[in-house]
This record gives structure tokens, C-alpha cells and sequence, in this order.
């Protein structure tokens, strides 16, 4: 692969802030209409997924403090204990209301907004991944490559999500949100896991890297002179 010139790599490093800037927006607006629809419907697949998506924007804004402070490897472990805790609390409370909806404790209502915003989620992020895959395969940056990659689990989600919530509305099998809703909570855990032996990617730690990389090319055409 040729070597990047400095104005190609000014470029790619602002398509991945237009990326993460997306995204963050995307995922705000995924979670308030999730879970408003979730709530109206009683659908603890679709709370899940809208609350999976909090996290990951307050995953995003935990990363973006850490790296404010003078010392931010200080605050590394401690931030994606944070992170971790909040998946796992999110698999936990799932999994109890997806089973008290099986064991007849709730009735999962017709959910058309939550149709949509699978739908709309299953359009976008595949998009994302793959404008953000590309770049970070240009780049040479695995961090952007990784991030990319974790966009596959909202994708993941999404459809599990969908299925349930057709399932339910086409066939009336209210226990498939349930199902749905367990999937979530495993997705969760697995996050959990991940964030919690500090494997945890945000578009945020991919700025980080790639801002290093503007300091070692700055200092680099520096020693040049």
C-alpha cells in the first residue's frame, strides 16, 4: 500500500471524526425513540436495545473525560470497570423483565415506531461500519478498523430486536420480544466482558490514537528538517 500523503491523511482524519460525530448523533436519537417505544409497548426487547444504546454514548462521553485529565492512563481501569458494570446491570435487568413477560406477567403491544427504528438502524449502521472500516483500512489504524467492527453488534441487535417485535406483531407470539430481549442481555454481557478485560473500543480512543499519529508526523517531518 503507498504511503499516505500529509493532505490525504488531513482528510481521512476528519472523515473519521465526521464518522464518530454520526454516530454518537445517531445512537442519542436511537435510544430517546427506543425507549419511548419499549415504554409504550412494554417491550423490554426494545428498552434493552434503546438502553444498550445509552451506554455506548456514555461509554463515548466516560472516554472523552478521561482524556481531559492531565494523566489520563491513571483513569483507564477505573473508566471501563464503570463501563462494564452498566452492561452487566443492563443484562441483569433485562433478563429479569424478559422473564417475569414470559412467565405471563405483561402483554407486549403492536410497536409500529419500534419497527421503524430497527428498520432505520439496520440501514445506518452497516453503512457506518463499512465508511468507517474502509477509512480505517486506508489509515493503516486498527483502533478505527476495531471501532468499526463494534458497530456490527448494534447491527446484531437491531435484527434480533426486528425479528421479535415482527414476530409479535404478524403472529401474535408475545414471548418472542422476550426471547429478543434475552439476546440483548447476552450482547450485554459480552460487552461487559470485553470492557471489563479493557477490549473496550469507542470512537473516542480512535480520535485518541489518531491524534498520537498527527504528533509522531509532526515530529517526524520535524527531525526531517
Amino acid at each position: 500500500m503507498s504511503a499516505l500523503t500529509a493532505e490525504r491523511r488531513t482528510v481521512l482524519h476528519r472523515r473519521v471524526r465526521w464518522i464518530v460525530a454520526i454516530t454518537i448523533t445517531y445512537n442519542v436519537v436511537e435510544a430517546v425513540v427506543a425507549i419511548v417505544a419499549g415504554r409504550q409497548a412494554s417491550s423490554t426487547a426494545l428498552i434493552g436495545f434503546g438502553l444498550d444504546s445509552v451506554i455506548e454514548v456514555a461509554s463515548a462521553a466516560a472516554v472523552a473525560w478521561q482524556f481531559t485529565r492531565k494523566d489520563p492512563e491513571r483513569w483507564e481501569k477505573i473508566t471501563v470497570k464503570v463501563i462494564a458494570v452498566a452492561f452487566f446491570a443492563l443484562a441483569a435487568y433485562v433478563t429479569v423483565e424478559a422473564i417475569l413477560n414470559l412467565t405471563g406477567a405483561g402483554d407486549v403491544d403492536h410497536s409500529p415506531l419500534g419497527i421503524g427504528i430497527a428498520i432505520a438502524s439496520l440501514l445506518v449502521m452497516p453503512a457506518l461500519a463499512w465508511w468507517e472500516f474502509r477509512t480505517g483500512g486506508e489509515l493503516g489504524s486498527r483502533s478505527v478498523q476495531a471501532d468499526a467492527k463494534q458497530l456490527l453488534l448494534c447491527i446484531y441487535l437491531s435484527g434480533t430486536v426486528l425479528l421479535g417485535l415482527l414476530a409479535n406483531s404478524l403472529f401474535g407470539w408475545q414471548w418472542a420480544d422476550s426471547v429478543a430481549a434475552l439476546v440483548v442481555a447476552f450482547l450485554a454481557v459480552r460487552e461487559g466482558l470485553e470492557a471489563w478485560g479493557g477490549e473496550l473500543e469507542t470512537p473516542l480512543e480512535a480520535l485518541e490514537d489518531l491524534d498520537e499519529d498527527d504528533d509522531d508526523d509532526s515530529a517526524s517531518e520535524n527531525v526531517d528538517r
